[in-house]
This record gives structure tokens, sequence and C-alpha cells, in this order.
């Protein structure tokens, strides 16, 4: 019995923010002190480490259920199923929804439980829930449906990724141009007639020294903002723990799963940071004793920046309406998923289409 991904959807949202926007901004340090570089050369640093020259945000009428709506009813019509026949929704993201203008964050009822309503589906035992898993939290939700259907207890599941980072990003942080919003989506369906599905899963909570490498912080500009808490994250350590532990996870993941490395047709990594992300499969390839082939990671941080549980369902949905030049996934291909981020939390998956 295998999990087989029959639908997929995004949302992009229409608002492209370039590195232009932030030519105004006050950027300062932890201590509240101007940074000396000018903002041209703080945002053109930032696109040699990261890649972003854009990134996408919410109209300013819409929140992160409103972005998973979208994607969700796209991946419903993409899998051509009745939404009643949906055992469970899952929904992943980290700050619930915050609309335009305050922080103030909005998860009762769970934003499962919203899209659930907004889709019309009259079966109560269609289960709605959200997970909070950090940037790994759409791997994490299709773990969970996977886990479902194997043991029987679902068939069909639907599993979005969805976030607003720009609603909850200090403006006085240089970080904060990162962030972007957007929604991804997939319907799991119970497999057995073939081999394409779920091979192998991994997960793992690092929680010790490691927990507050992204948390919820003060502005720097502590005047101005002395009640308010964003989104921060100590990059370096970041940096670190990921080049550490993300290649062995995604190594352990890809021998589980019976295939080898040259077997291996596409990583599909999260889009956090476009050096991080070479440095990672680099690594990876380097554990196997291999150089990395060509065009095996798919980026495309550089006009989406980095929407957190989104940037996977996103990607994948980009690929398999071939929206991206150079990369495509046909049938029998093997891929493998892997994400890292708040938690710190790393996850990753093989899956053969």
């Amino acid at each position: 019995m295998m999990t087989k991904i029959i639908g997929v959807g995004n949302y992009i949202p229409s608002e492209t923010i370039t590195n232009l926007f932030f030519d105004n901004h006050v950027f300062l340090n932890e201590e509240g002190i101007l940074l000396k570089e000018d903002n041209a050369s703080i945002t053109d640093k930032l696109k040699k480490i990261t890649g972003i020259e854009e990134r996408r945000y919410a109209h300013s009428t819409q929140v992160t259920s409103d972005l998973g709506l979208i994607a969700a009813r796209s991946a419903i019509e993409n899998a051509g199923i009745d939404p009643e026949t949906l055992d469970y929704i899952i929904f992943a993201h980290n700050f619930g929804d915050v609309r335009f203008g305050t922080v103030q964050s909005d998860m009762v009822p769970s934003l499962a439980a919203r899209v659930k309503h907004l889709l019309g589906i009259r079966n109560n035992f269609c289960v709605a829930y959200d997970v909070v898993f950090g940037c790994p939290g759409w791997i994490e939700g299709v773990i969970q449906a996977h886990a479902f259907i194997k043991s029987g207890i679902a068939k069909r599941c639907l599993v979005i990724g969805a976030e607003t980072l720009s609603r909850v990003a200090d403006i006085h942080d240089r970080d904060s141009m990162i962030y972007a919003d957007g929604a991804g989506a997939a319907v799991l369906e119970v497999n057995q007639n073939d081999d394409s599905g779920i091979k192998s899963h991994l997960s793992a909570s690092y929680t010790l020294e490691e927990k507050d490498y992204l948390y919820f912080g003060k502005s720097y500009n502590n005047e101005r903002c002395p009640d308010t808490r964003y989104i921060k994250m100590d990059g370096r350590k970041i940096y670190e723990f990921a080049l550490v532990n993300v290649p062995d996870a995604m190594k352990k993941c890809l021998d589980n799963s019976g295939y080898s490395i040259d077997q291996l047709n596409k990583i599909i990594i999260h889009q956090a940071n476009e050096k991080m992300d070479e440095a990672i499969v680099s690594r990876f390839y380097q554990l196997y004793g291999k150089p990395v082939p060509e065009n095996i990671m798919p980026m495309v941080i550089h006009k989406l920046g980095n929407s957190s549980v989104a940037t996977i369902p996103s990607l994948l949905t980009m690929i398999l309406k071939d929206e991206l030049e150079h990369h495509k996934i046909s049938k029998n291909d093997v891929v493998l998923f892997a994400s890292v981020g708040a938690g710190m939390n790393i996850n990753a998956f093989v899956y053969q289409f």
C-alpha cells in the first residue's frame, strides 16, 4: 500500500516586491544602532547570499487561510476529486491569520477548519487540523497523511502549506527582506495500483541549544515598537546547523528508501537561502563521493523569496505543471524532498512518481 500525490496546486501572490522596495527602510542592529552600510549595499549582499531578487506579498485584503484556500481548490481541481471524499485536511503554517496592518495572530478556529468551511464540505468525518512545525510543516503534514493512509485510518488527504511572513517581519531587521507570502497544496490518496508513492520518510527535532535559533523577539527599534514581537533568527547558527545535520538526514532517508544516489532525479528542498541549499546538496553528494548533477535542485527563491511552509508544495506544483524551464518530473522519477526550520526541525521523504 502506497501513498500517492494525485493533485497539486499553489497560489503565488500578485504583489511583486523587488529589492528596491527596501531602499528607504531604516535598518538597525540588535542594539538598535543604525547599520553602517547603505541600503543598496545591504540588499546587494542579501542577493549574493540568498539569491533573492524579488519576493511576493499577499494583498492587504488576504490572510494566510485565504491563500491556502486558493491553493487547496487548485489541488482538488487538479486531482479531479469531490472534496466531500477527503478524510483529512491538514494545514501547515506558523503564525495563523495575521490581518494587514496588525501583528495579532488568529488561529481559532484552526486554519484547516476555515478552509473546510469555505470549501463547503459537509462531511463531518473529514477531520481538519493545523500543523505548526516551522518551515518543514508541509512535509510533516504529508508524513502524517501518509501514516493515516498506510494505517487504514484514511484513504484521501489534503495537505496545505501557507504563510504570510511579511506580516510578522520586523521592518528594522535586514532579515525581513528574506520573507515572503504564498501557498501550496497536494491531495494524497491510497495507491494499490502501481509502485508510485512515498518510499521512505524521516523527521527529527533538535530542541536543546538549537531551540531558539528561530524565535519571536522584540523589534530592533525598541522605542517605536516596545511591546511588539516579530520573527527573529540567528542566521549563522541556522546555516551551520543545516550544513551539519540536513545532508545526513537526507542520506538516511534515501538509504532507507532502497534507491541509490544514482537513481535520484530531483531534490526539492525548502527555499530558504540559495547558498545554504547549494551547500547542503553539495555535502549530501559528498557523503556518497559523487559530484552534484546538473539541474538536480530547482530553485525559485530568486523571484519568490522564502514563504516558509509554502515553498516546497508551490515549487512542486510549478514543476508538475511545466512552469519551470530545465526542470521536469516524469513517470518513475525518484525525488527527494527535504526541509529544515524552526524547532529546530528537519524532515524528508523519498517519492517515486
